[in-house]
């Protein structure tokens, strides 16, 4: 008679270790069986970085999801796929920018959730202004952080190690509220 007689908690997909690799490869198989393809070629290396290093907001039915749009979507059957779109919303029109890359290509974008900064300094030889300099830095952290946290201020705060208040702090002082 009781729907709630005992309530099973389970922890989110993106602390449980070694689930996603295991998960994405049967939902993998599944959908290639399902389009009729020889066999499964598995993922290639990017996309299987792309999937470990997804921060999962979902669980394993958003995995499930972005698997089966990998697999539908890849073109050849006989290689490893190796793009992954965790956005199906993402279109190449927002922005301003065409972001959807050619097929067999890598989005460099949206393979690594986790936020990582380019520290090539080459182009800053000639700096005459260290502060201009180090503010100039700082907001293009800000803004690649907050692109590959898709613009969520909560996930970009975790990212780069400040409190949530201490990111709206920044992000004001570079203009970066919208």
């Amino acid at each position: 008679d009781r729907l709630c007689f005992e309530v099973i908690t389970l922890p989110p997909l993106r602390v449980r270790e070694g689930d996603i690799e295991v998960l994405s490869e049967y939902y993998g198989r599944k959908m290639a069986a399902e389009l009729g393809w020889d066999g499964w070629p598995g993922f290639g290396e990017i996309a299987t970085r792309a999937l470990e290093n997804h921060i999962w907001p979902g669980n394993v039915r958003e995995l499930r999801n972005v698997v089966e749009r990998a697999v539908y979507r890849w073109a050849d059957p006989a290689q490893p796929v190796d793009y992954i779109q965790f956005d199906p919303f993402d279109s190449p029109w927002h922005g301003g920018v065409a972001s959807a890359p050619m097929q067999g290509q890598a989005d460099k974008q949206n393979n690594i959730a986790e936020p990582r900064f380019s520290t090539d300094l080459s182009q800053a030889v000639d700096v005459t202004d260290f502060r201009e300099a180090t503010e100039k830095f700082e907001k293009a952290v800000l803004e690649q952080a907050l692109a590959k946290c898709r613009y969520n201020q909560r996930q970009t705060a975790k990212a780069l190690n400040l409190s949530y208040d201490q990111l709206r702090h920044t992000l004001k002082k570079h203009d970066l509220l919208g």
